[in-house]
């Protein structure tokens, strides 16, 4: 459809986010949004209002959602025009719960009931009830500490056996789903595996693992099968020398392998000696792109404390040391760019870094998802960090994109870019948690535990919506937060002392089921569901462990 260019009052043209100048999307910079006391004035001077309602309906489909409503508000006919489009109205839901909308989709559900769907759907987190429709039980000894939910399957790998262990629970997600167990040292043909990563999404099982003191191989299989993953550039990755160091004198400590879509990175923390001095610790991240090269490049190393590291993207890396660093990742054939630096808010040490990519569409899953009618936005979501001192981080993901203008070598202070991009929460001790785009899944800790008092008796689940139309939809329900909170930090042995103010909002739901802290290993989340693993005795006293899915 063609439209006459338009000009209202001689301040603003308009124009096609698509790259014509036919249409006017309204930013916040624009001037009609700027000076909205005058907007009905110049609607109707520019004849806005004359046009066919579809017409309008079209036109006003390429603003921005905060400048749709602003307009809405400002104009009786357009707040009439905007109320009788399901269309229009569908477009700020989706923007305001920071979704995308999924192109070419074979769903033929009409607009308004896509929008019911999606407010219903929104609304039903808001009075979650933690009554599972569906159990897996199975013994202690296959479950260790490295298990995840992923893509409707659970998996796990023990590193102590060498066991792995995945199988679907919600199959409905997955075109494909996987059932396999891997018993002790088949993993790896020469012997125990250093790490395992499973990726449900990509019928991907990668596998680490050392040879000939520090040489290290990574083999790229397919979950369905024993043989080499079909869209693999080679049956291994292969593992590049620490630079300026003889391969004799270090050691690896620790491994990690983390994935997304093309990417495969892995981390290796190493024990390096010296002639004269004492043995130093430092880092090594290496990245792949498993589906077109069996070297790389790309790869970071240091001998800052190395907290943990997570994928922002399809090609951008953050990684949490003593700042936050956001590299690019689109060239493998060089080390990664650093693209921006975050000041920390404190001197932390990292447990956890929590950035779950699984409900962003990859190429590989556009075939699965034809019927998904939006994705989650991988600019708008929810980043979590945990520290040893029980404190927990939640920080809005926007901040890591809108990098105009900063120097990548000069770190931004965090009273600049944390305070309204975050939230702190303080515990007495340790809590579960868990993140999914811009919801937060919370076991606060209550009282302490009688022969334990370092360990809490009970938890109680608190679920939280960071999204920017949370407060506007939960129909009356939930605590919303919008005043900021702050908490005192104290370092050095209490030489060092400083207040924290964050002000992110959000909105608070919580359960009324308490749990038994001894019980609940751990919580996941994801865009459909809550998973629990409880540690239960069976009448026989034999020690299981269940898995709980609570369909939301």
């Amino acid at each position: 459809m063609e439209v006459p260019a338009l000009s209202i009052g001689g301040h603003f043209k308009l124009q096609s986010s698509l790259g014509g100048s036919n249409f006017f999307p309204m930013t916040s910079t624009s001037p009609i949004v700027k000076n909205t006391s005058h907007i009905a004035h110049l609607v109707k001077k520019a004849g806005f209002l004359s046009l066919p309602e579809e017409l309008r309906f079209y036109i006003l489909s390429f603003l921005l959602y905060r400048d749709l409503l602003c307009c809405t508000s400002v104009c009786k006919a357009l707040r009439r025009t905007y109320m009788s489009s399901s269309g229009l109205q569908y477009i700020v839901e989706l923007s305001g719960q920071q979704l995308l909308l999924v192109p070419n989709t074979d769903n033929h559900t009409t607009i308004s009931e896509r929008l019911r769907l999606l407010r219903d759907r929104a609304h039903a987190w808001f009075k979650f009830d933690l009554h599972s429709f569906k159990t897996i039980s199975f013994p202690a000894e296959m479950c260790d500490e490295r298990n995840a939910v992923i893509d409707g399957h659970f998996s796990l790998w023990d590193k102590n056996t060498d066991l792995a262990w995945i199988i679907p629970i919600v199959p409905k997600r997955s075109q494909q789903t996987f059932v396999r167990d891997w018993s002790p040292g088949t993993l790896c043909p020469m012997r125990y595996s250093d790490d395992v990563f499973m990726d449900p999404a990509q019928n991907l099982i990668a596998v680490v693992y050392f040879v000939h003191d520090e040489t290290a191989y990574i083999d790229l299989r397919a979950l369905d099968g024993d043989g080499v993953h079909p869209q693999a550039a080679g049956p291994k990755l292969i593992l590049s020398g620490l630079p300026g160091y003889d391969e004799t004198r270090f050691a690896t400590t620790r491994t990690e392998l983390k994935g997304f879509g093309r990417h495969i990175t892995l981390r290796r923390s190493l024990l390096v000696s010296h002639v004269e001095t004492w043995a130093s610790e430092m880092w090594q991240l290496q990245i792949w792109d498993w589906q077109h090269s069996t070297t790389s490049n790309s790869v970071l190393s240091d001998t800052t404390l190395l907290g943990d590291f997570c994928f922002l993207g399809n090609n951008r890396l953050l990684v949490v040391a003593n700042d936050l660093k956001i590299y690019s990742i689109e060239d493998m054939s060089q080390t990664p760019q650093l693209l921006a630096s975050f000041q920390s808010p404190e001197r932390w040490l990292v447990k956890k870094c929590l950035l779950p990519m699984d409900d962003i569409e990859q190429p590989q899953k556009q075939t699965q998802n034809k019927k998904s009618m939006y994705i989650s936005d991988p600019k708008h979501r929810l980043l979590c960090i945990t520290t040893d001192a029980n404190r927990v981080y939640i920080i809005s993901t926007k901040v890591f994109f809108d990098l105009d203008g900063m120097t990548a070598a000069t770190p931004i202070p965090w009273n600049e870019w944390g305070s309204s991009n975050a939230r702190i929460f303080q515990h007495p001790c340790e809590c579960k948690i868990h993140v999914s785009g811009n919801r937060v899944l919370q076991a606060f800790p209550v009282g302490t535990h009688m022969r334990f008092p370092e360990f809490p008796k009970e938890y109680i689940l608190h679920m939280m919506d960071f999204s920017p139309l949370a407060v506007t939809n939960r129909r009356g329900l939930g605590r919303v937060v919008k005043e900021p909170s702050t908490i005192d930090v104290t370092e050095y042995y209490g030489l060092y002392r400083q207040r924290l103010t964050t002000s992110l909002p959000y909105v608070e739901v919580v359960s009324n089921r308490n749990m038994e802290a001894i019980d609940l290993e751990d919580i996941w989340l994801d865009k459909d569901s809550i998973y629990m693993l409880n540690n239960v005795n069976s009448i026989s006293d034999e020690n299981i462990r269940r898995l709980e899915v609570i369909d939301v």
